[in-house]
């Protein structure tokens, strides 16, 4: 457990700091830049958070394995998280309003760092390939 909060702690800090930014309350007339900003933030965040969590599993690998349990737990944790800060949006922090929407811009960004895992994962095993 200790092996995995010491390689996972980029992602554990970069989780509360979403947690953080997304229930805080807006101050004042909040216009934002253009429209869908915020579900770009959301995007965003969530693909930051994906590619820390991989690389934290990478470090704790020591290589870049394909496992598809990896995968698996990356979008439950991820999904548990976005879900969760909806519901909070929802219930409890009720000057920000709970959007699936924005839950949905989450799993996209997850998508994204996933499709980014694979993509490097593939470069990885050729390069060895042709290097060996």
């Amino acid at each position: 457990m200790t092996n995995s909060v010491r390689n996972q702690y980029l992602a554990l800090f970069w989780a509360i700091f979403i947690l953080v930014m997304c229930d805080i309350p807006l101050q004042g007339e909040h216009t934002p830049p253009f429209v869908g900003f915020d579900k770009l933030t959301h995007t965003g965040f969530f693909f930051v958070l994906t590619v820390l969590l991989f690389y934290g599993k990478i470090r704790q690998q020591r290589n870049y394995e394909y496992r598809i349990i990896t995968i698996l737990k990356i979008i439950g944790i991820t999904a548990a998280l976005g879900g969760g800060i909806e519901l909070l949006q929802w219930k409890v922090f009720t000057y920000r309003d709970g959007d699936w929407w924005d839950f949905f811009c989450d799993m996209v960004g997850v998508g994204m760092g996933i499709f980014s895992y694979i993509m490097l994962h593939r470069i990885r095993l050729h390069e060895k390939k042709i290097f060996n």
